[in-house]
């Protein structure tokens, strides 16, 4: 009775409120404040506030959102798992596509070393000749950067 009363009060001063800022020509934020104001009394008139009052008294009902809380946390948990290997079917096709683009085209297959393995300082392909014209001037300074950063 009491919790049907106050969101009763509540929505009532959100609703005068909402005529105050009209009034002031601010129709959007009205609009707003009159929306929020009458979510109260609409969960009072649904029965939702009822509900929820009996709810927080029974015993029954704190076990059974204990219960849901316990699966929620079983199924998160198991596709954190999951998402962590890589057993979902997601997993798998998003590992073997980091897989094929961690490799470019033209390179071997990665080291079986694991990470102690380093590749190369230098590449083992030769780098194509310079063509002769505009090209080659434009790209000197550029490559003498690159070659400054040992790239």
């Amino acid at each position: 009775m009491i919790a049907e009363t106050v969101c009763s009060a509540v929505s009532a001063a959100g609703l005068g409120i909402a005529v105050v800022t009209a009034y002031r020509r601010r129709f959007l934020a009205a609009a707003r404040i009159a929306a929020y104001s009458l979510v109260p009394i609409g969960l009072v008139m649904t029965g939702v506030v009822g509900w929820l009052a009996d709810t927080a008294l029974s015993p029954t009902a704190w076990a059974g959102f204990g219960v849901l809380g316990a699966a929620w946390l079983l199924f998160t948990g198991t596709r954190a798992v999951e998402r962590r290997r890589g057993t979902t079917g997601d997993g798998r096709k998003a590992a073997r596509r980091a897989q094929r683009e961690a490799v470019a085209p033209g390179a071997t297959a990665p080291p079986l070393g694991g990470p102690t393995a380093r590749p190369s300082a230098r590449p083992s392909t030769p780098r194509p000749a310079p063509r002769s014209g505009d090209a080659s001037e434009d790209f000197s300074d550029i490559e003498a950067i690159l070659k400054k950063h040992g790239i």
